[in-house]
């Protein structure tokens, strides 16, 4: 399954719950993460702004993004106009569309209001792991 992962899910996984176990999805291998250059971009600048620059688990993840690992990237995506209370939003759509992602997983309330977009669900981190078999547990 492809998923785009919404940065405030991305920078959560660092502190536990259903964000962590839906980037242990990625690393086992379960799900496909689908990025673009604006996404990662942001990770990156959200995660040393917080203070997680020497981390182990963030130079693992930039280890993994810099090998491919099971993800799909983007250098071009189309330019969209949906999420109107936050454009700046539109990028993980943009991929989403892009990769031709199933799941946008994010925690954003401008973005979840959208729902579904062209065939595109998204969800919260609790919502994606009780639709998809995988309750967090703990």
């Amino acid at each position: 399954m492809k998923v785009v992962i919404d940065t405030n899910v991305f920078v959560s996984s660092f502190f536990g719950g259903p964000p962590r176990r839906i980037i242990s999805l990625w690393k086992e291998q379960t799900l496909i993460l689908c990025v673009s250059e604006a996404i990662l971009d942001e990770y990156i600048e959200v995660l040393q702004r917080i203070g997680l620059r020497q981390e182990a688990e963030l130079k693992e993840l930039l280890s993994l993004f810099a090998k491919g690992f099971n993800l799909q990237f983007c250098r071009r995506t189309p330019r969209l106009r949906v999420v109107e209370e936050d454009p700046d939003d539109d990028k993980f759509i943009e991929c989403a569309v892009a990769l031709k992602a199933n799941v946008i997983i994010t925690g954003d309330r401008a973005l979840r209001a959208i729902g579904t977009f062209r065939g595109i669900q998204i969800l919260t981190p609790q919502q994606f792991l009780k639709q998809h078999g995988k309750p967090f547990v703990g």
